[in-house]
């Protein structure tokens, strides 16, 4: 980064939109936000921008809040309060409290607008604006400096995806300069990248506008009454052709191949992205100690192992064990274990994610499932051999993944903790 871009972290703010639904990960959501949902053994998905914010120097930080905040909120109030707001830095909560109107937030452009008195009372130069539903590490400053260096307005954070897989995302054609020249919302047929015709250029969600720029673009929407108050539908459309308007591609800086995202919106993603964790060398290398990914975690006993006995062996191969777990004479294969488990004597857990303060009793059959928070698995229960005797039960994916909540067990969820 040149010398004068050298400051360019303390003249941005970052707002994090954390309020949806994440009604594909079904019950997963059915308590609490998609951001706030568990992933990796330790972490909520939100962790993921925050810390790239954090590593990156980006120390104001908003983070909007709506459906079934109190998990998130209360989430971000024990891991985010670190911050030395005498020194200008902060991760603040905005719920949505009809800031300039008698409605909640309309879309993700609505939602900025709401809470603009807010950004300007901070007088930042820029706004980098982020989904708190996304796994990956990136370093927002590079992305930044390239805003800065390219003069644009907008800049849209964007990887290669397949292009079929890119009808969910918005998608974008740009000229030799990487200037955008198009881009539709997730388009039944996406246009593919000039010379990979199997591959199309997605937006990752994140984008940075320079201030004025997008409180005059936000304005200006609020007065369109044919608009959806959307991003991708309304914002950066109609900025293309009237501003310069750029993407900024996602790459490995070694292979220069698209690096690490993945969009855990679905029940299958989100347990094929816990899964590759259980990689020898995964994609996501949650071990790396120059880009730590900082989250909330109670004071806990390290894992434990017991029994050692013929059938009766406490042992995990290819997994994730967090913290507070006893591993007592059960099996564990590819799966990944979240903190304060207890899984007991000849049972089998193989490709699996089982959320925090699961209790799984003897003699269990577990096979290509989601527990969620606080389940208390019968003895003799065998889940993902048969999808007919699942269905009756859980809700199964077209994957044939099961996914697992108290209250399909008959078991009370609200006492506990989500």
């Amino acid at each position: 980064m040149s010398s004068s871009h050298k400051h360019l972290n303390k003249k941005v703010m970052a707002i994090v939109l954390a309020g949806g639904a994440g009604s594909r990960l079904k019950d997963l959501t059915q308590w609490r936000a998609k951001p706030a949902v568990p992933f990796g053994g330790k972490y909520r998905i939100i962790d993921f921008a925050l810390s790239n914010c954090v590593n990156s120097g980006i120390r104001k930080i908003l983070v909007l809040t709506q459906y079934k905040s109190h998990s998130l909120i209360r989430h971000l109030q024990r891991a985010w309060s670190f911050m030395r707001y005498e020194a200008d830095e902060f991760v603040e909560i905005v719920p949505a409290q009809q800031r300039v109107s008698k409605e909640w937030y309309e879309g993700t452009a609505d939602a900025i607008h709401q809470n603009l008195d807010i950004i300007r009372q901070r007088k930042p130069e820029y706004i980098l604006i982020l989904g708190g539903d996304h796994i990956y590490t990136m370093d927002y400053e590079k992305m930044l400096a390239a805003h800065v260096e390219s003069g644009a307005e907008v800049t849209v954070g964007c990887i290669e995806v397949p292009r079929m897989e890119a009808t969910g995302f918005g998608v974008m054609s740009v000229d030799g300069d990487m200037n955008i020249t198009k881009f539709t919302e997730k388009p039944a047929d996406p246009e593919s990248v000039p010379g990979k015709p199997d591959l199309a250029l997605a937006s990752m969600g994140i984008y940075i506008f320079s201030t004025e720029f997008l409180a005059r673009k936000l304005d200006d929407d609020r007065n369109d009454p044919s608009s959806s108050r959307d991003f991708g539908k309304d914002i950066i459309p109609s900025s293309i052709g009237n501003a310069k308007v750029i993407a900024y591609p996602f790459v490995n800086e070694q292979t220069g191949e698209p690096d690490y995202w993945r969009d855990v919106g679905t029940v299958e993603s989100y347990w094929k992205a816990n899964m590759e964790l259980c990689a020898i060398e995964s994609e996501l290398n949650l071990y790396d100690r120059d880009w730590p990914i900082w989250t909330y975690q109670a004071q806990m006993p390290s894992a434990k192992f017991v029994f050692d006995d013929k059938g009766r062996r406490g042992e995990a191969i290819d997994s994730l064990v967090a913290s507070g777990c006893i591993v007592s004479g059960a099996r564990v294969k590819r799966s990944v274990i979240f903190s304060g488990c207890h899984l007991h004597s000849h049972s089998l857990i193989k490709d699996s994610v089982i959320l925090p303060n699961v209790e799984i009793a003897r003699n269990c059959r577990i096979t290509k499932a989601i527990i969620d928070k606080g389940v208390r698995i019968p003895e003799g229960t065998v889940i993902g051999e048969n999808r007919a005797d699942d269905e009756k039960r859980f809700y199964v994916d077209e994957h044939g993944i099961s996914l697992v909540t108290p209250g399909m067990l008959g078991q009370t969820i609200h006492v506990r903790d989500e």
